[in-house]
């Protein structure tokens, strides 16, 4: 396992983030963004909803990402 391999798991684990929708799924389970901009940023629960609307806002970035990748995994084979 190199370090592509890896650096194409974070890409993987950022679109699954990126792709939650928030009033279909995060609210359900009491991660909506009004719970996360009242505090408790400290916390496991809010340090992951941070990640999470980190990735949702980052979606651009995330998508030249995604272009990158393919373009290497389609000149590498």
């Amino acid at each position: 396992m190199g370090l592509w391999t890896v650096l194409e798991g974070f890409l993987l684990l950022a679109n699954a983030l990126a792709i939650l929708n928030e009033d279909r799924f995060l609210a359900l389970i009491g991660w909506s963004f009004s719970e996360f901009s009242r505090g408790g940023t400290k916390s496991l629960k809010g340090q992951m909803m941070g990640l999470i609307y980190a990735t949702q806002y980052m979606r651009l970035p995330l998508i030249a990402f995604n272009t990158i990748t393919i373009a290497m995994m389609l000149v590498s084979g």
